[in-house]
């Protein structure tokens, strides 16, 4: 987006860009943009809070009144309200992973902890009418089912035509974070970023199963399947040794 304003300046639109990662704004140098110390996806700050971001959004467009330049970065003041853990905060369930159990076990029990985060995440649908889970267009147990298959040596290709295996992989994936973090989301306080992610990865069955996933994927002669889990399937701050 920030060579993109270049061009639109040229045509005589004024932009301001929301910069996530500063190193990439100092390199592209957009005409006008405003760095927030937010988490990816959350360019003007936590949801659910109208007031901050609109905050944010403000401080954004004042830099339309700066006559200096040609590239102007000013760097929001202040921190995500929401990046503080909340200690009243309650993970729904904390899973017992241990490192010496087969494929098939841990697959059992991701299937079950999906099941058991079931009531959870209906109650997250009815309070805020939404949800990000539904990329690979089928159930979320049909989702769990699918990545046991392939951690256990049983993996089906892709059940629409439309949808590569790789990708159909990828949008299960997606779709059981969701669903988790979602269901997390839920119980009492409001937990951080950091707070849903740390439990999902270290205390569920469910992102170890997709840990597990990953070193099945990797060992493939299919140079697709090796290729899109090095990028997407766990995150670079929750990648461990022996990942």
């Amino acid at each position: 987006m920030s060579a993109l304003a270049h061009y639109l300046e040229e045509e005589g639109i004024a932009t301001v860009a929301i910069s996530l990662i500063r190193p990439q704004t100092e390199k592209t140098k957009p005409p006008r943009a405003l760095w927030v110390p937010f988490e990816l996806g959350r360019p003007i700050g936590p949801p659910s809070d109208p007031a901050f971001q609109k905050k944010v959004i403000r401080t954004a467009l004042q830099l339309l009144e700066r006559e200096d330049g040609p590239s102007i970065l000013e760097d929001f003041p202040e921190d995500d309200p929401r990046s503080m853990a909340d200690t009243e905060w309650q993970a729904p369930l904390v899973s017992d992973c241990s490192s010496e159990e087969t494929n098939a076990t841990l697959a059992e029990r991701m299937k079950e902890e999906i099941r058991s985060l079931g009531p959870a995440y209906e109650r997250w649908i009815a309070r805020h009418h939404r949800t990000t889970v539904g990329l690979a267009r089928v159930s979320i147990d049909e989702c769990a089912a699918h990545i046991a298959g392939w951690m256990t040596g049983a993996g089906a290709t892709s059940p629409w035509n439309d949808v590569s295996t790789p990708l159909m992989l990828r949008f299960c994936v997606d779709d059981l974070k969701a669903f988790c973090l979602e269901a997390a989301a839920t119980g009492p306080g409001k937990p951080s970023g950091e707070q849903l992610r740390d439990w999902f990865w270290k205390s569920t069955a469910t992102g170890r199963a997709i840990r597990v996933l990953k070193k099945v994927l990797q060992a493939s002669d299919d140079q697709r399947l090796s290729q899109i889990v090095s990028s997407f399937m766990v995150p670079a701050a929750q990648i461990r040794p022996g990942d």
